[in-house]
């Protein structure tokens, strides 16, 4: 514990940092889907991420940062209510729609509604791009009513907001399992959906500027979620890239957490080529996701832009974060839809004016659950009266050096995982597949890509690991 002296000084400096800020700052919050941590300035030498790495500069970057369910809308769910999913409708993509009348009040936008300030999303915030669910994700009703002052998608070449969700050039939709994974159309960025989603966002710091009271805006961008398909000009960018090509281990199908990439493989047609056996089609798609990443970082640097133009850039917290990572062969899987690091790992980046240390990394382990009560810290919020998983990242947006004790927390159908600083403990239940539970530990620090598992060599860490998972 610290001197109490010592505390007061820290927590001075800390609250003097803030005062560049009044006492209700605005926040900008922008989503990415599938985004892993394939920055520059997380160290993936192969991404050209120039906007979001000149935003990581004036920011604290926490490299480990875990989502709770490697799926958008779940992901999503515990993100917007700060909460672990601590029941089954938690765990899928119907996860918002289906239970947010319980907490819709309580979830960031509805507190920070209920506290005075103005709430706008545009884009993929929620699961449904829009916020509405209803026929082609265009119709009534809601998926989170009663907390958006405006939630919204702009009018596109795209018929309605499912096929924008997953949208090829000129208003293509998908045909599930007849359009290709990916797609490079030679043409300008409002080709793709994601250009248009900045567009509505940069239009609307216009209005943001009239606005007495403050405000939360959202904006979520679709890319580099399948299919990955961006201008040519981005293809070209990496056409000279070298992509890491991961190690897999001959048992990794073996673990009850492989399967199939569904998504990729069955959601779309690959002409024929298993991107397990066929090198050039996995380069391919390593590439058009790159592509993807970088044509998307190029959409949030305009919104970035726009508000560093606006009177309100002095008063604006600003934070970019991901609903899950993706796998690219890591665990001989091209998916998310896992407990392995890279389909929980995804970025997190939170600026705001007056921070101390910008752009220095923190390497502690934080979670999604950690936002709401980090961003209602920020704005000098009370918490809602209902027990929040999440914890405050204040001490490491002061000193990013500051280690923790936490834990993240993962879970996906019946399995879950937990993860510490060194360790990632997995957990899969006995079910109709399995006569007995399986468990799997990995010692990351020593095995990054999770190729041993070494359960039986260490019970002693399975059981204090163990000990830290939630029942439902």
């Amino acid at each position: 514990m610290l001197p109490r002296r010592l505390f007061i000084i820290l927590n001075s400096a800390f609250w003097l940092g803030l005062s560049a800020m009044a006492e209700t700052p605005n926040i900008l919050f922008i989503a990415i889907d599938d985004l892993r941590n394939d920055l520059g300035v997380l160290g993936a030498a192969h991404a050209k991420t120039p906007q979001l790495d000149r935003l990581a500069r004036a920011s604290r970057i926490f490299s480990h940062h875990y989502v709770q369910v490697p799926t958008c809308g779940a992901s999503r769910a515990a993100l917007l209510r700060g909460r672990y999913p601590d029941s089954k409708p938690f765990l899928g993509n119907g996860a918002i729609r289906e239970t947010s009348s319980e907490w819709a009040e309580v979830s960031l936008p509805g507190w920070l509604k209920q506290h005075g300030y103005r709430t706008y999303a545009v884009g993929k915030v929620t699961h449904h791009p829009g916020g509405l669910w209803g026929e082609n994700w265009d119709e009534p009703p809601e998926e989170m009513p009663g907390v958006w002052d405006q939630h919204w998608l702009p009018e596109t070449p795209w018929q309605h907001s499912q096929g924008m969700m997953h949208g090829y050039a000129n208003g293509k939709p998908r045909t599930r399992g007849e359009t290709p994974p990916w797609e490079a159309f030679d043409g300008p960025d409002k080709a793709y959906p994601d250009a248009w989603i900045a567009e509505a966002a940069v239009a609307h710091f216009e209005e943001l500027s009239t606005e007495s009271s403050p405000w939360f805006f959202a904006v979520g961008f679709f890319k580099p979620h399948l299919p990955l398909a961006a201008p040519k000009r981005w293809h070209d960018l990496h056409a000279n890239t070298k992509f890491p090509v991961p190690p897999v281990s001959a048992e990794t199908r073996s673990s009850p957490g492989w399967h199939v990439s569904r998504e990729l493989r069955v959601s779309y047609d690959n002409g024929g080529r298993e991107v397990w056996e066929d090198g050039e089609h996995a380069n391919d798609l390593r590439q058009a996701y790159a592509a993807s990443v970088s044509y998307m970082d190029h959409q949030v640097g305009l919104v970035l832009d726009a508000l560093d133009a606006s009177s309100e850039a002095d008063n604006t917290i600003v934070v970019v974060w991901s609903d899950h990572g993706f796998q690219l062969g890591e665990n001989d899987m091209w998916a998310k839809h896992t407990l392995f690091e890279q389909a929980l790992r995804s970025p997190l980046l939170i600026r705001y004016p007056g921070m101390r240390h910008p752009g220095a990394t923190s390497r502690a382990i934080v979670e999604t659950v950690d936002v709401m009560p980090t961003l209602l810290e920020l704005c000098g919020l009370p918490l809602p009266d209902v027990s929040l998983d999440g914890t405050s990242l204040r001490p490491q947006l002061r000193d990013p050096s500051l280690p923790t004790d936490q834990i993240a927390i993962g879970f996906w159908r019946d399995n879950r995982t937990v993860r510490d600083a060194r360790w990632r403990l997995i957990m899969y239940p006995k079910n109709e597949d399995r006569s007995e539970p399986v468990t799997e530990l990995f010692d990351l620090a020593n095995d990054p890509f999770e190729l041993a598992n070494v359960a039986e060599r260490y019970p002693d860490v399975v059981a204090r690991l163990k000990a830290e998972l939630p029942e439902f």
